[in-house]
């Protein structure tokens, strides 16, 4: 049974933080796929160059994740997320002052470098201050503002046409920066892990990248957790990239429909699906200590037969609510993925860990969209795409009840 531990103070006002943040890094990140015609106007640029815009920007932000997540370990993670965000907002700031493409592709590469050291140390924060049977609701709350700052970007091309293309970076930067002063007077790390003095930036001794990497796939359970998220990224990015075609040549949609469709449902139900998840496996956690590994499982089952529907179906409607079923029930792996960490990992590496499965998935992510459009220049239907997706899916819930819990007993301390 889990003991449900007292929260500490500022436990629910740091997550009400980090969701403005986590909006403001995916705003900020995405704003500028929205506003092609206008920059190309700005500054002249091939459609590949383009592309490498954003290219170069996952490029850094992958292979960098996991030495951000260490940071994250062995730092004040307060410190580290402020920081972060501090330096991305100057950096969207200095995008808007960009005159030739190299400059703006220096920035997208500094944002690449500056945004990686968010989320594992944001996620691990939240995890420290709920340890006890509110961290998967919590955990599902921050994500939520990831995704709402996802959702935002549209801003960016929005006001490019009105105005300028420059001025969303300008106005976004200045905002960061400014809320970046106000966490220095309110976000703080968690008080079992700061200790008394709550230094900031100090060195947690005996947390080592090497040792951090030994003890992550030394664990039989991480190693499992690995392939389970790298297989369930092949499946979701497939949806992701792929249902917007499937659904304009299937129903002979317009563009602008079919991208609609595919995204605002999936969207709006896995906001709903983050807080469904992460209630539901803290109300179960009290007497079940592998909660968020049955309820994961359970949302990925309920996954299978949502996408089978979306590729079987010929009417629209009944499409459309597969993908609200897909939206509502795959959100749960994501609220579930750092309680995992936490109940499967030496608890002074989770933002490492978490930073080498970002790294991971980010890789499959590319791979997995360019793969998928290999298999339709081959002329496979898009169709069977999302059925071998929803096989996957099938081996990714049976993976998850092979994941054991870490021995308590045999842990690690957070501080020597």
């Amino acid at each position: 049974m889990t003991v449900d531990l007292k929260l500490p103070p500022r436990a629910w006002l740091i997550v009400g933080l980090l969701w403005v943040v986590g909006c403001l890094n995916y705003l900020d990140r995405v704003m500028i796929t929205t506003m092609r015609g206008s920059l190309k106007e700005s500054i002249p640029m091939t459609e590949a160059q383009f592309g490498l815009l954003t290219t170069a920007f996952l490029v850094v932000y992958a292979v960098l994740s996991p030495f951000a997540g260490y940071l994250a370990d062995r730092f004040n993670r307060s410190r580290v997320i402020i920081g972060s965000l501090f330096v991305w907002s100057l950096i969207t700031w200095l995008t808007a002052h960009a005159k030739t493409y190299e400059q703006l592709l220096a920035t997208r590469l500094l944002m690449g470098i500056s945004e990686a050291c968010f989320l594992p140390a944001a996620l691990a924060l939240v995890a420290d201050y709920h340890r006890g049977t509110t961290r998967s609701l919590a955990t599902g709350i921050l994500l939520g503002g990831v995704m709402i700052g996802g959702a935002m970007g549209g801003l960016g091309g929005w006001i490019a046409e009105r105005h300028h293309w420059s001025l969303a970076f300008s106005l976004f930067g200045l905002i960061g920066i400014g809320f970046a002063v106000v966490l220095l007077a309110l976000l703080r790390d968690a008080p079992e892990r700061a200790g008394a003095a709550d230094v900031p930036a100090t060195a947690r001794p005996g947390v080592r990248l090497g040792a951090a990497i030994r003890s992550l796939f030394g664990s039989r359970s991480f190693i499992l957790a690995f392939v389970y998220w790298g297989l369930l990224g092949v499946a979701a990015w497939m949806v992701i990239g792929w249902m917007p075609t499937y659904l304009q040549e299937h129903f002979q949609l317009a563009q602008g429909e079919a991208g609609l469709i595919a995204t605002v449902y999936v969207n709006v139900a896995s906001l709903i699906g983050l807080a469904v998840g992460g209630a539901w496996s803290d109300r179960w956690s009290r007497t079940n200590r592998r909660a968020c590994l049955h309820v994961t499982a359970i949302g990925l089952a309920l996954s299978v037969p949502a996408i089978l529907l979306v590729s079987t179906t010929s009417v629209l409607p009944v499409a459309i609510a597969g993908l609200v079923l897909y939206g509502l029930t795959i959100a749960f792996a994501s609220a579930e993925m750092m309680p995992i960490l936490c109940l499967i990992l030496d608890p002074r590496y989770i933002a490492t860990g978490f930073g080498v499965l970002n790294l991971f998935a980010c890789a499959v992510g590319g791979l997995t969209t360019y793969a998928g459009g290999a298999l339709r220049d081959a002329r496979i239907d898009v169709s069977l795409l999302f059925m071998a997706g929803a096989a996957g899916m099938v081996l990714c819930a049976a993976m998850l009840l092979l994941v054991r819990p870490r021995d308590e007993s045999a842990a690690a301390p957070i501080s020597p």
